[in-house]
């Protein structure tokens, strides 16, 4: 599947020229915006895998865009095209969580590469993020079915292996996550 591609330049010569760059090498791009507000709008609408973003943009600039972009999860990645190398836009960029950060004039020998770094490691950041979700999904579980087990102990008189094998053998009776059971269980002792 085509990677899809969000492009905010205000420049309409940039905006085509990256299109034409991206589309040739396989990208599809699915919206192009010329300031941070359609941007924004095109990165709710169309959910890209990658927003290509000027700096210095009309009505909402691409820093900001890009905060809004990275806040509500609206593209995988951002990767930021200026004509500006200070110190203040490139900690600004590290610190809303970047990408990738290039010097205009961009050409395609620099500008691909990049991208598929950018791919590779929002696809890195996402399975890490889903390793976190599901370590403190465990967590949760774990702590639910040790306060029902607790409420077994103290009211069946029954040891804590006795109280796990309880909620798992219902558990598995009811075909339904352990968690469940002992939900029920704690809910039904409030």
């Amino acid at each position: 599947m085509k990677k899809r591609i969000v492009i905010a330049d205000d420049e309409p010569i940039t905006r085509m020229d990256l299109c034409e760059i991206l589309e040739e090498a396989g990208y599809d791009v699915v919206g192009k915006a010329s300031d941070g507000f359609d941007a924004v709008e095109l990165c709710r609408k169309f959910k890209p895998d990658l927003v290509l973003m000027d700096v210095k943009m009309p009505l909402l600039n691409g820093l900001k865009a890009t905060e809004i972009i990275n806040e509500e999860q609206l593209a995988n990645c951002v990767i930021l095209l200026t004509a500006y190398s200070g110190k203040e836009f490139i900690e600004e960029a590290k610190n809303l969580g970047v990408m990738g950060y290039l010097v205009k004039p961009v050409n395609e020998k620099i500008l691909l590469p990049t991208i598929e770094v950018c791919f590779s490691k929002s696809k890195e950041i996402e399975r890490i993020k889903n390793d976190a979700k599901k370590a403190k999904e465990h967590v949760e579980n774990r702590k639910i079915i040790e306060r029902a087990k607790g409420i077994l102990i103290k009211n069946y008189g029954i040891t804590e292996d006795e109280a796990y094998k309880r909620i798992r053998k219902l558990s598995m009776d009811k075909r339904c996550p352990m968690k469940d059971i002992a939900n029920a269980i704690i809910i039904n002792c409030m």
